[in-house]
């Protein structure tokens, strides 16, 4: 059997007491059925410090987008916080357009995020 899906793979680990979720692929609806629950167990420490690292992400939808919010709900719920690492500049566009630009805390870089 061919299987046609795309690589997509999501890599934890914890840098400078910060919890960094790389995701890489397309972040389309087949992904975030495959890591939300993963996402979601990040979301339920004590006091969530998670950065998503986006930058190997090639394509985002609005499954991905949701996916997003929820976690970004989780995070918030455990008075935690959550940030986004974007480089390319279609992912900044889209959150513009769908007007959440401001619900998210969005770096370009990781290196902030981890520097304590």
């Amino acid at each position: 059997m061919f299987d046609d899906r795309p690589a997509f793979g999501v890599r934890v680990r914890v840098l400078g007491g910060v919890t960094v979720a790389e995701i890489a692929g397309e972040l389309d609806i087949f992904a975030a059925g495959r890591i939300s629950a993963r996402l979601d167990s990040l979301a339920r420490t004590g006091c969530p410090d998670l950065v998503l690292d986006l930058r190997q992400v090639t394509f985002l939808d609005c499954a991905g987008v949701s996916l997003l919010c929820r976690l970004r709900n989780r995070v918030l719920e455990r008075e935690g916080r959550l940030r986004l690492v974007i480089v390319d500049p279609r992912f900044l566009r889209l959150l513009r357009m769908v007007r959440l630009e401001d619900a998210f805390e969005v770096l370009e870089d990781l290196a902030p995020a981890v520097a304590g």
